[in-house]
């Protein structure tokens, strides 16, 4: 065998083009033949500048046959080895799509190794610019902030993964700048389309109870499809998310983990929800809460739910809101009518009650300002009503100069 050369070793040479091209050592294979990065310059001074670049990026670096897979080789692998033992099915089927749509038509067939945070953050900004792959009425072919910024976790998250692997030598995706989340306010019921949709559902024998105890629980939707008897407790009222329904990639909706750790909840319901799942309970004829009508030993379908959704609100004649509109209007009432951050955190399975306020900025602006009238309130209570401050600076004024 071969003597081991260091990593980080190099050596240039004259190419019979007139190109000037260098290689250093990054690693080794399993055999202890090394593992070569390539250089090309026109000129032996530029190349000279572009190696020690590299002997920097690459020192005391050890890195495995695998460093020569391309970024589109790397998240096949990636995906399959390392993601999909730690995250949701649900999770994963959204990582491939980012994967398949957006990063590997743009920068898939890059070498890993090669790929710098200049790279990345050109992705970004053409993503931003055109990377919607169907054409939007109102916003054309660019892709929302929220959206880069989910395909940039997933990125950050498979370069740490290679670091770690010594597949690269550093995290290309650190230091890119990301666009700003975008914040607008939720799109809530009002008052009086609460109203209008909730006249609606009374006169809904299959789905009353299903909506009812959505808009008085905020629960994701495929957590209220995924509630069994079992996870009512009766007599104290209150309810236990345990589960999610979601889609499989086979197009079927299976019971697995909820969203997030915290997504794990009691809840105490409302007394009306409660009696209405009370009532509900003697007449069960599955497992399931909310079952399918056609097919009661399966829970009902979030697709279902989905349409019957924009059914009631054409019935209704509202807008057509998104069904996560429902919990955002849920969260929105509960702030407004005092519920702490804290608690409603809690209630929503939300990571901390910051997420919460940072969700819902647009109640909470509202709600201290509420505040400041009734701080300011009490204020004059105690001080008078009489005594503005500019009046005390005025009368310290007048008693200095006596």
């Amino acid at each position: 065998m071969a003597k081991r050369r260091p990593s980080g070793d190099g050596m240039v040479r004259k190419r019979e083009d007139g190109r000037w091209e260098g290689r250093i050592v990054v690693g080794h294979k399993e055999n202890g033949e090394p593992i070569f990065q390539y250089v090309l310059a026109p000129t032996q001074k530029a190349l000279l500048g572009k190696l020690h670049q590299n002997i920097e990026i690459f020192r005391d670096v050890e890195l495995c046959e695998d460093s020569r897979m391309t970024l589109a080789q790397w998240l096949d692998c990636w995906l399959d080895d390392y993601a999909a033992p730690r995250l949701r099915e649900s999770t994963m089927n959204g990582y491939r799509m980012y994967a398949e749509q957006y990063i590997k038509p743009r920068l898939g067939g890059k070498k890993m190794t090669s790929i710098t945070t200049a790279d990345i953050q050109r992705l970004y900004t053409k993503l931003r610019k055109e990377g919607r792959v169907h054409e939007h009425p109102e916003y054309g072919h660019q892709l929302s902030a929220n959206t880069v910024r989910r395909i940039h976790t997933m990125l950050h998250r498979a370069m740490a993964d290679a670091v770690r692997a010594h597949v690269i030598p550093r995290n290309p995706a650190n230091g890119v700048t990301l666009p700003k989340a975008d914040n607008t306010p939720k799109r809530v019921l009002t008052s009086k389309e609460l109203d209008d949709f909730m006249d609606v559902i009374k006169v809904d024998p299959l789905w009353h109870d299903f909506f009812y105890t959505e808009l008085t629980t905020g629960l994701r939707r495929g957590e209220i499809c995924g509630l069994q008897w079992k996870d009512f407790d009766s007599d104290a009222g209150t309810l236990q998310v345990s589960r999610t329904l979601h889609r499989t990639p086979s197009g079927r909706f299976e019971a697995g983990e909820t969203k997030t750790r915290t997504g794990k909840r009691k809840i105490l319901l409302p007394e009306s929800t409660a009696d209405i799942l009370r009532m509900r309970q003697k007449v069960a004829a599955s497992e399931w809460i909310f079952f399918d009508p056609l097919r009661p030993e399966r829970p009902v379908s979030p697709d279902a739910a989905y349409r019957r959704l924009k059914a009631l609100l054409k019935q209704a004649s509202l807008p057509n809101i998104p069904f996560h509109s429902l919990r955002h209007t849920f969260a929105t009432r509960a702030l407004a009518s005092g519920v702490d951050a804290k608690t409603l955190s809690g209630i929503l399975g939300h990571t901390d009650a910051s997420f919460t306020l940072n969700t819902y900025t647009h109640v909470t602006s509202d709600m201290q300002k509420q505040a400041s009238v009734i701080v300011g309130s009490f204020m004059e209570d105690i001080f008078g009503k009489e005594l503005k401050p500019w009046q005390s600076a005025e009368n310290a004024a007048k008693e200095a100069s006596t």
